[in-house]
């Protein structure tokens, strides 16, 4: 391809009467080039010939694979191999839709702000940190229920995200709000969601949650699947927990912790400036949303109840969420049945119950009633023996079989 400046002496050249062989031979070009350039008369820029390319005419498949496929190309790839015979390098597919995953890409990030009204939206969620406590490293795993008009946040500390840490989560933010919100917004949790179709968006609840929302008069509302910031105000209020009430800082135990939250729910979430609002959350809360939240109408806590099944250890206890609590001593090595309800810890065997505590909310706490361990380590009347010594205790009766029952099993008398 020859400059404009050569093409132009071209010109001038044939002009003075010169042939197409002499200018060729001048300029030191091909004879047909010059012949193209007299023959379009002046310069013109090359042009290639335009060539179909493999993936053409397949631009709906293509933009419809992509969307299914959340941007994957080279699942694309694949599937033009498997499906219309069509091999090409991944380079290839990635030129061909290079527009199309800039526009999913900006439909992942586009958000449109939506403000609740008050006494309407409740948003809850669950994070995770560790956290110094007791000169240990425990994993805490934290409950953050956000009001969607006002901002007020509620926070509470768990051992575990089960079902039960969900529901006593609300129920204390029910009670710390002084309400009832219209609905409540959640993510889909295992423990709460069963199947959440992504494309149709059917959700279908765990039963447990039917119950528990019918009987607080709630309505559950799933966020969609891989859209948590479609309940953004409560994963804010996740990281601004997590940052600011619990960084960096340690605590001498479980209680403190909860204590610290307590104090820290009060004194600085409530108090501050909120960024988005422009004002504090309390003030806000006081003077539209409270008097939007529905009663709680003196309702006692919905009962979530565990039970579980412990083989009683040497130490004459069960482990429960790594607590340890006793039973008589003479149980050890049996199996017995363990309800976890309302605060409370029941032990029973042999459908008896044969212990009750309160439940321990910390992490390898021990509830030991000395009436259990009477015999082996403490002296008739609870007090611990001088000389060390247990006093000798038969099995109490009620805990044995009378031998009738193995003379019937056995077939005759012993």
């Amino acid at each position: 391809m020859r400059i404009p400046d050569e093409v132009a002496a071209m010109l001038r050249l044939r002009d003075l009467g010169w042939g197409t062989r002499r200018i060729a031979a001048e300029l030191g070009c091909n004879r047909e080039t010059v012949q193209r350039y007299l023959g379009v008369g002046g310069w013109a820029p090359y042009r290639t010939p335009e060539r179909p390319g493999a993936l053409a005419g397949h631009g709906a498949w293509l933009a419809e694979r992509l969307r299914r496929h959340r941007g994957n190309a080279d699942v694309v790839r694949q599937e033009l191999a498997a499906e219309l015979g069509i091999v090409v390098s991944l380079r290839t597919v990635e030129r061909a839709v290079a527009d199309l995953r800039r526009e999913l890409a900006a439909e992942a990030l586009a958000t449109v702000r939506f403000e609740t009204p008050p006494g309407r939206q409740l948003q809850i969620d669950f994070g995770e940190r560790w956290v110094a406590i007791g000169n240990e490293q425990v994993r805490v795993y934290l409950f953050v229920a956000t009001l969607g008009y006002s901002r007020r946040v509620y926070a509470h500390a768990f051992r575990h995200e089960r079902q039960s840490a969900w529901f006593e989560g609300l129920e204390g933010g029910f009670r710390h709000f002084g309400g009832l919100p219209k609905e409540v917004l959640l993510d889909n949790a295992k423990a709460l969601v069963e199947h959440h179709d992504p494309a149709t968006r059917e959700v279908v609840f765990n039963a447990r949650l039917h119950a528990f929302a019918r009987y607080w008069d709630v309505r559950p509302v799933a966020c969609a699947p891989y859209r948590a910031r479609t309940k953004g105000k409560d994963e804010r209020g996740v990281g601004y927990v997590k940052r600011n009430a619990i960084a960096g800082r340690s605590f001498a135990s479980w209680a403190a912790l909860e204590a610290h939250l307590a104090w820290w729910m009060r004194e600085i979430a409530d108090q501050r400036v909120h960024g988005t609002t422009g004002e504090v959350p309390m003030v806000r809360f006081e003077r539209e949303e409270r008097q939007a939240l529905r009663p709680l109408g003196g309702k006692p806590p919905f009962r979530q109840m565990r039970e579980l099944t412990r083989c009683v250890q040497n130490d004459g206890c069960v482990d429960v969420d790594t607590n340890h609590y006793s039973v008589p001593w003479q149980l050890i090595g049996a199996q017995v049945s363990v309800v976890v309800n309302d605060g409370e810890v029941r032990i029973s065997h042999a459908g008896a119950e044969v212990a009750r505590h309160g439940q321990r909310r910390g992490r390898r706490e021990r509830a030991v009633d000395c009436a259990h361990l009477r015999g082996i380590v403490v002296g008739a009347r609870g007090e611990p023996r001088s000389d060390g010594l247990a006093e000798p205790v038969l099995p109490s009766a009620d805990l044995l079989r009378p031998l009738v029952e193995y003379e019937q099993v056995a077939g005759g008398a012993w």
